[in-house]
């Protein structure tokens, strides 16, 4: 966290890196109202080499900063997986966003998916659908979206807003999310009988 205090009216960026589409969320936040600006999605798929692909990710945050001229710039933190070389690639294309922010004159805040899920919902196991239904709340939002990359990049300019303004954080939020509950295996025997794709 960069640990600058934000300003009374500001506009942030938020991103959704990723190699194949990334998302993107603008949003405007002032003492007293939080709304949204534009949200989208960079399609990556069609370029077959990665280097061109990170080459678009530093030209659309370059375009992005100069037409909205955001005071802050937030980036989900890439989630650690199995597969290492899409991690590579992944960390590459969070890598060059922060890079085009900072050419930008922007110190970019990374923030855990299950952070913003937590500062959005309330909850840190939230779903993507439950996230989405929860910004439609709190920006007024009724069009609907075809990628969730985008949900989730307002998501995080919208956790990166509440880190400095704790109080538009809802007592009870409107997204009332299920907790999930499993049964303990009583036995070694019987846990595997239950999740036989866990041990191998």
């Amino acid at each position: 966290m960069s640990g600058i205090l934000l300003k009374d009216s500001q506009v942030i960026l938020g991103i959704d890196p990723g190699t194949l589409v990334m998302g993107y969320g603008l949003i405007s936040a002032n003492k007293s109202n939080v709304s949204l600006i534009e949200m989208g999605v960079l399609q990556l798929g069609k370029y077959k080499d990665h280097s061109e692909r990170l080459h678009h990710i530093f030209r659309k945050m370059e375009s992005l900063i100069q037409l909205h001229r955001p005071t802050a710039v937030a980036i989900e933190a890439p989630f650690f997986g199995k597969n290492v070389q899409s991690m590579l690639k992944l960390g590459r294309a969070q890598g060059v966003a922060m890079a085009a922010a900072m050419m930008g004159g922007l110190q970019p805040t990374e923030y855990s998916p299950r952070k913003v899920k937590q500062s959005v919902t309330g909850r840190g196991n939230a779903t993507k659908e439950q996230v989405w239904s929860m910004l439609q709340h709190t920006l007024n939002i009724v069009e609907d979206v075809k990628f969730m990359d985008a949900t989730d990049a307002v998501a995080v300019a919208l956790c990166h807003h509440y880190q400095f303004r704790p109080e538009f954080i809802l007592a009870e939020p409107a997204i009332k999310v299920p907790t999930a509950t499993k049964k303990k295996a009583d036995t070694w025997a019987t846990f595997i009988s239950q999740n036989p794709g866990r041990v191998k």
